[in-house]
């Protein structure tokens, strides 16, 4: 008797391990249904630096970084400023900030000081994040570069000039930080160069300096600049006064040659 007992206390045992089992398989089939329809295929449009060098009627951008500068001392003793953050157009920073460097100037990258999304934002953040920023070409992240500062350590003082590279995420990270938008607003009270491209100038737009001042930025950012008091110009590089503007990785030759001329004259 006591066996069959125990016989029928393991098959019901089964059958609801079985249950469980079957109501759990179910539910991560409902669950993995649910993320993959919340996902999308990973298949990313980018803009690698071999390419853009080696486009049609890019031979002057290519010629730019290939031809060795004639005078390595023409900028010595001048100090830049590089206010960047996570999402940051590749060739934009390390185009300008190369060739800055062979002029003789010492360029230090300036970032945001860390500060991650709350925890139910579900976002997870490489530990390198506290001393890197990340690049991207066009939308793909590329690689990481270290930072020298964060925004909060330095001043307008330290520096004869600052300059922001583009790239879709690295302004919205950097028009929301106060120490980034007040460091702005210093160089602009001191008349410090202030240089920008790409979708950079929405920066100046938030420090609120652009009202009468000639400018150019990147095709889908020159309304927000009109809006922000800006007269905008369909040019590769716009100098007016303490700042130049430019538009788009193209015209890096460009827009760090205009970045020598203010700071040599």
């Amino acid at each position: 008797m006591m066996k069959k007992i125990n016989q029928v206390i393991v098959a019901v045992a089964v059958s609801l391990l079985a249950a469980n089992y079957s109501t759990a398989q179910t539910n991560s089939m409902h669950e993995l249904e649910v993320m993959n329809q919340l996902s999308t295929q990973s298949a990313v449009v980018n803009m690698p630096v071999t390419k853009l060098l080696n486009a049609p009627g890019n031979e002057a951008l290519r010629a730019f970084f290939f031809t060795p500068v004639k005078d390595p001392d023409k900028l010595k003793g001048k100090r830049i400023a590089v206010l960047a953050a996570d999402g940051f157009e590749e060739i934009e920073l390390t185009g300008p900030v190369w060739y800055l460097k062979q002029l003789g100037a010492q360029v230090d990258i300036v970032a945001p000081k860390y500060n991650p999304a709350p925890e139910r934002f579900g976002l997870v953040y490489p530990e390198m994040s506290k001393t890197h920023i990340m690049a991207i070409q066009y939308l793909q992240p590329v690689g990481w570069i270290k930072f020298d500062h964060t925004a909060d350590q330095v001043k307008a003082s330290d520096y004869d000039a600052v300059f922001i590279p583009g790239g879709a995420w690295n302004p919205d990270n950097l028009r929301q930080d106060k120490d980034v938008i007040k460091l702005i607003q210093d160089f602009n009270k001191a008349g410090k160069l202030i240089a920008a491209i790409c979708h950079a100038p929405v920066v100046l737009a938030s420090a609120d300096i652009l009202k009468g001042k000639k400018l150019t930025g990147y095709w889908n950012i020159q309304t927000d600049l009109k809006n922000a008091g800006g007269a905008v110009e369909e040019a590769p590089v716009v100098t007016d006064g303490n700042l130049v503007t430019s538009r788009h990785p193209i015209d890096v030759a460009e827009f760090s040659r205009a970045v020598e001329q203010w700071l040599a004259k």
